[in-house]
Formats: structure tokens, sequence, C-alpha cells
């Protein structure tokens, strides 16, 4: 089976033609080699995954030609502890960051606008 279309099945990606680009972009490596799209994946291969979502290791554990539900997708691969780990570390720092930021909720109100052209004024 093709590797963007293997990706696809299994909902890394939300098209198999962005699969395919993420393979063209370099962003996808099987057992630690630069994959095209057309290379053909088994079970057992190890995959390295960049996304939007985040990076994965994971191992195949099948095969499917078609797209089903995410609980189906999600029986085709057995994500590594360390990638799961680092994932969930990577989102709680970037929580961290966004709460540290303090940035404001909701736009300025009239007195606000008044104090930021009062400040850029000088």
């Amino acid at each position: 089976m093709r590797i963007d279309k293997w990706l696809w099945v299994a909902r890394f990606f939300k098209t198999r033609a962005l699969a395919a680009k993420a393979c063209d972009l370099g962003r996808i490596e099987t057992n630690s080699l630069t994959a095209k799209a057309s290379r053909d994946i088994r079970v057992g291969d190890m995959l390295r995954i960049k996304s939007e979502g985040g990076e994965f290791t994971v191992e195949v554990l099948g095969l499917s030609e078609l797209r089903g539900p995410a609980a189906a997708a999600q029986a085709l691969y057995r994500e590594t502890d360390l990638s799961r780990e680092t994932r969930i570390r990577l989102a709680e720092e970037r929580k961290l960051m966004l709460q540290a930021e303090g940035g404001r909720e909701t736009k300025p109100s009239k007195r606000d606008r008044r104090d930021i052209d009062r400040l850029r004024r000088r």
C-alpha cells in the first residue's frame, strides 16, 4: 500500500493530496529514511510523521484500503510511549506560554483605547 494513502486512511491528514505533499517536503520518514508518496508501506514499519497535530512516531499494525471512522483508523497504528509523552509535554508548554503572556481576551474598551493613543503620541 502507498504511504500517502495509508496516512490519509489512518487520519493523519485530511486529504491524500496533503499526505503526498508532506512526503514531498520530507516530513515523513519510514524506518529512518525520507519517504516518497509512492513508497510501499508494510506492517511493522516505523514511521515518523510531522504534521500540524505534532510529531508522531508510530508502528504500522495494519493496512486498509478504505477510510473509515476514527476508531478504525487508530487500530492501524500504535504510537510509541516516548512520542506520546513528548507531544503531551509540548502541549502543556504551549498552554503555559499562553497563560504567561496574559493577553487580552476582549477588545480594548474606549478608555483603554484612549490610554493606548496617549502612549503612542509620546
